[in-house]
């Protein structure tokens, strides 16, 4: 076994891959789990436990920030470098982090307020730049720690205990949010469905690049069944679609519905009828422009035309920020005319005293 030093790794740049088998059991922290029963965080929790020994990174060289909110407990729950921030700064923290010691692996753990309210500009600038780091956003379309104020995920006519009579504002869509702030992974999941979860942390851990995660989180609390409509076995056949990269976007208990293209306006039809395989939609996630249009399936739940998808909607290959920053340090190291320590010492200008 051998696990390379943090100190040895900030010299070397290397990426620490450890040939130590980790368990899940080896991510879990001696802090007792504050979440209120039957939350959609302890699913969150398991699948990243579960999915972190298969990546190979040494845990000491994994991080998580977080910012303020009921999923920003999370740092505590794993057995990991970790840091609880400030309202909405995780990404200006991480930014830091992953420039210092780019070899690390970094995890933002935000929600629906945390990163869309007060951490809105930061979230934004973290999507273009394009840092290699992961954005796991845990939406529940409302403010659980607070105690259940409207959020800028909520819905339309949301009664809440700041919006007694039914919130008034349009509500984010945050995956369309990511694409137009040019995020180079973007894809959504849910809670209930473990092992989407669990593959869609993978994709991320694999993509370089901010990948940005959409998680579709209960709180049992304050908006109990939210996303009910897309996890409850009678509905979820009808209401959602799970993305496959070059796979026709078929749904239903049969998988007779599919999403075909008029030019750019999207239609659902039915197999069943005059339209085959060949007329339907087939999924290409290197596609930006139809990633938009996917991300626009977000009418209300149960009243939408079309379902919700789920998975990869898009990504890219650019380069990351942190590696463009550490290219331009040594250009300008180089470029540098360095002074010796006495040159330091004596400044620009001296004058002997006769």
């Amino acid at each position: 076994m051998h696990i390379v030093s943090l100190r040895k790794i900030s010299k070397t740049y290397s990426l620490n891959i450890t040939e130590k088998k980790y368990t899940y059991k080896d991510f879990i922290s001696n802090q007792e789990v504050k979440w209120c029963p039957g939350c959609g965080d302890y699913s969150i929790l398991k699948q990243m436990q579960t999915v972190l020994p298969e990546v190979g990174i040494a845990k000491e060289n994994i991080v998580f920030v977080s910012g303020i909110g009921c999923s920003s407990r999370f740092p505590y729950y794993m057995d990991t470098f970790g840091l609880h921030g400030i309202h909405g700064r995780a990404p200006a923290i991480v930014t830091g982090i992953k420039l210092a010691k780019p070899e690390l692996s970094v995890w933002i753990i935000t929600g629906d307020g945390d990163a869309l309210s007060i951490g809105g500009n930061h979230t934004i600038h973290l999507f273009r730049r394009n840092l290699d780091v992961n954005v796991l956003l845990f939406n529940n379309e409302i403010y659980g720690l607070t105690k259940g104020q409207y959020s800028p995920t909520s819905g339309l006519g949301l009664k809440t205990k700041s919006s007694p009579l039914g919130t008034i504002d349009q509500p984010f869509n945050p995956l369309s949010l990511a694409l137009g702030a040019q995020a180079t992974f973007v894809a959504r999941t849910i809670d209930k469905n473990p092992k989407h979860l669990r593959e869609m942390l993978l994709k991320c851990h694999q993509h370089k690049g901010t990948s940005f995660l959409e998680i579709y989180q209960n709180c049992n609390i304050f908006n109990d069944g939210a996303f009910e409509v897309f996890s409850e076995k009678a509905n979820k056949s009808d209401t959602t679609i799970f993305l496959e990269n070059g796979k026709p976007l078929l749904f239903g208990i049969e998988l007779t519905k599919g999403i075909r293209l008029d030019g750019l306006q999207p239609q659902v039809v039915s197999l069943e009828e005059k339209y085959s395989l060949e007329d339907i939609w087939i999924h290409d996630e290197k596609d930006c422009t139809k990633a938009n249009i996917l991300a626009r399936f977000f009418d209300t739940p149960g009243k939408s035309r079309f379902p919700r998808p789920f998975g990869i909607l898009y990504t890219e290959d650019r380069p990351c920020y942190d590696v463009l920053f550490h290219q331009q340090l040594r250009q300008a190291k180089t470029n540098l005319d360095v002074p010796t320590l006495d040159e330091l010492l004596a400044g620009p200008s001296t004058w002997v005293i006769s």
